[in-house]
């Protein structure tokens, strides 16, 4: 049984692409829509909030004018968005994106009291375009978005499987944290979240897990419980 009623789950940019990182991976994107489909039919409330990485990153834009640049990346989040929920719909999951930046010809505005709705009429919901606003991460989003729908945790899905004292991929004796508090993650400028993110969790008391998306069961294992990735509290 689930341990939660409603969640976040913030899936990267990067996750999508599978192993390349960069577009959109069929059988990547298959395979985290099997768990999503599995945790609905467990009963839970789900939200998403997905990041545009794969495509563009706002800091990608050297010598552009960060706006530009980060508008770029909110329309980068509309295309994982429509993807996720097409393939959500396929397996006949009711879905609905809802975007920062108004594009109602393909998606809804984002509403809290629409989004809540949508929730409690047992359908997905899946944020797009970051806040809508530049200098803010999709991380940021996530934290936002879950504070506004009440939801009891944020699942935070990225390629590597929790947080480390440093980048695993650069330094192989990278140690991983089983549990941390959010004042650990701020003080020592852990690269897990932006400190914005971190601020909005700790101040709401919204905890967090970190966990690899290499493997989409683990969206499944972090709802029934199962100690896995990094805590953060």
């Amino acid at each position: 049984m689930p341990v939660y009623k409603r969640v976040m789950l913030k899936i990267s940019g990067e996750a999508i692409g599978g192993e390349k990182g960069f577009g959109i991976d069929a059988d990547t994107l298959a395979g985290i829509s099997d768990k999503i489909c599995e945790a609905y039919n467990m009963g839970v409330e789900i939200a998403i909030v997905v990041g545009g990485g794969n495509f563009w990153r706002g800091r990608s834009g050297k010598g552009m004018d960060r706006t530009t640049a980060d508008h770029m990346g909110m329309l980068a989040t509309v295309i994982n968005a429509l993807a996720l929920q097409d393939a959500l719909e396929s397996r006949n999951v009711p879905t609905r994106v809802q975007t920062a930046i108004e594009m109602r010809q393909i998606a809804e505005p984002y509403i809290r009291r629409k989004s809540v709705r949508h929730l409690e009429k047992r359908r997905i919901v899946i944020f797009a375009c970051g806040t809508g606003n530049p200098y803010f991460s999709t991380d940021t989003t996530s934290a936002l978005r879950a504070a506004e729908i009440d939801a009891e945790v944020i699942l935070l899905a990225k390629k590597v499987d929790g947080v480390y004292d440093s980048d695993p991929s650069v330094n192989p004796g990278a140690v991983k944290y089983d549990r941390l508090s959010f004042i650990d993650v701020l003080n020592k400028g852990l690269g897990v979240m932006d400190s914005t993110a971190a601020s909005l969790c700790m101040d709401n008391k919204i905890p967090i897990v970190v966990f690899g998306l290499d493997r989409p069961e683990n969206i499944i294992k972090v709802l029934t419980g199962e100690q896995i990735g990094t805590s953060i509290t």
